[in-house]
């Protein structure tokens, strides 16, 4: 069943929902801050001017305002009509970063492009285009999915197919989000528990092989459990984020206090973002921006379910499946910073620094706010 196109979806007639734009904008505004405190020292370093990369993350927070606003007014049945065409167009770009000399490596991965004034990281943007894909396909093959093993495994193989591409670069992490992304959109499409537990068993030896195969891998598992012993080598971010998270105490530093960013903790500004939350807001800063990011992803998960109950299913499982690229993200830069993960290299959504992946969360986060407002507007689509 295609979706139906009203001639004048272009323009919603529902209000988005005003909790879920608040809680957006709420955390925006909260990493601009941030991350304007935690890279002073390093921007005064690299550019000569503190507030350099405070500037350039501000200019990154209104394309990818400007970027979701436009997402926001496209209906859904575009995106539908091209869910194919741009995965393809986000894998060849996948591909070409790993010509020689074409892709930029930075710290021993390729993951970038360099456009001159913007480092373009195709991964962000196949995350969003698997899982427009995925809501297309779902539409077209659902009950196939539900009944038959096939159905289950034909999206999986096109993931094993950029699993090859990402791990080329190698970016572990982004596999790793977007294969439980792709799992959990399927289970919510009501794919048999029992094919879980095959392909999950499948999965989780070739990852751990994948992990233990490669020597810089295993050792940032092996400092999960003792990071104090490697805390002049694999383990010297993780050593430095905790010392961040004792330091900051119940109420912390204080704005732009952080003893961290003065190029004690790497990439404060970045990976371990939240490391230097925790040190200036405290223990009640941390509870606070983890309570808005649920209820920011509660009410996105709300938008996918009262459209699915409204027989909209490739708005639902679309929006389901952007809900949980950022639920996924979250957890595992939390996990990071804390110590219960190894370092991935994952930014944390809406309040790391990083364009490409604050640009792909905008729009994201505007096809979510577009299917909220559908809801209310009756939309067929």
């Amino acid at each position: 069943m295609k979706p139906n196109l009203r001639r004048n979806e272009f323009i919603p007639l529902g209000a988005p929902d005003s909790v879920f734009l608040l809680c957006v904008i709420g955390l925006a505004l909260l990493g601009f801050l941030i991350v304007a405190s935690s890279s002073i020292e390093v921007a005064s370093d690299r550019y000569g001017s503190p507030f350099a990369l405070a500037i350039k993350h501000a200019i990154f927070v209104v394309v990818a305002s400007v970027a979701g606003l436009i997402a926001y007014f496209i209906p859904t049945r575009w995106w539908y009509n091209y869910s194919g065409s741009f995965l393809f167009a986000s894998m060849l770009l996948l591909a070409v970063i790993l010509i020689p000399n074409v892709g930029l490596n930075v710290n021993g991965s390729t993951r970038w492009l360099d456009l001159g004034f913007f480092s373009l990281q195709p991964s962000e943007i196949v995350k969003f285009t698997m899982m427009l894909f995925l809501a297309a396909y779902l539409v077209r093959r659902l009950e196939e999915v539900r009944q038959k093993f096939s159905g289950f495994m034909k999206p999986m193989s096109v993931v094993f197919l950029i699993a090859i591409l990402l791990l080329k670069q190698p970016d572990f992490g982004t596999l790793l989000i977007l294969l439980c992304a792709v799992m959990g959109v399927l289970f919510l499409a009501g794919a048999p528990f029992t094919q879980y537990v095959m392909i999950g068993a499948a999965l989780l030896l070739g990852l751990s092989a994948v992990a233990i195969l490669e020597p810089y891998r295993l050792d940032r598992i092996l400092t999960i459990f003792n990071p104090w012993a490697f805390r002049y080598g694999e383990g010297y971010q993780l050593t430095q984020a905790l010392l961040a998270f004792g330091r900051g105490g119940l109420l912390g530093l204080g704005l732009g206090n952080s003893v961290q960013k003065l190029f004690y903790l790497p990439e404060a500004h970045t990976d371990f973002i939240f490391a230097i939350l925790a040190e200036e807001l405290g223990l009640m800063g941390v509870l606070s921006t983890v309570g808005v990011m649920i209820l920011l992803i509660w009410r996105g998960f709300l938008a996918g379910r009262k459209a699915e109950l409204n027989g909209r299913p490739f708005a639902a499982y679309f929006a389901y499946g952007l809900v949980l690229l950022i639920t996924l993200q979250v957890i595992l830069n939390l996990l990071v910073n804390i110590g219960l993960a190894p370092t991935t290299g994952l930014t944390l959504p809406l309040l790391s620094y990083g364009g490409s992946s604050l640009t792909m969360t905008g729009i994201g986060l505007g096809v979510i706010a577009r299917v909220s407002a559908d809801n209310l507007s009756g939309v067929k689509s």
